[in-house]
């Protein structure tokens, strides 16, 4: 089922582990769970970020930069500054 479709339901059995699968294609997806007070279970779909990748996401004026850049780039404006592989062995200095 994906956001633009209609509501689907059906009844699904745990296996003996006490698994339930939602299908191979969704194998790989990370979901967070939640368990209301009356039983139900509500599945989320999320993405996880790197820590080291968060403060962009928190940061509305890098990140509506880093957009603008990627819609310039789509666009094919812009200009290259060259190749930047010296800096690549380079650690993080947090």
């Amino acid at each position: 089922m994906h956001a633009t479709s209609p509501l689907h339901k059906e009844i699904r059995k745990l296996d003996p582990s006490g698994r339930l699968s939602l299908g191979k294609e969704r194998a790989g997806e990370q979901y967070e769970v939640n368990e209301t007070p009356d039983g139900t279970i509500v599945l989320t779909p999320v993405a996880v970020i790197p820590k080291s990748e968060l403060w962009l996401w928190k940061n509305e004026e890098a990140l509506a930069s880093v957009r603008r850049g990627l819609e310039q780039s789509a666009r094919g404006e812009g200009e290259s500054l060259g190749s930047f592989a010296q800096y690549a062995e380079d650690e993080d200095e947090d």
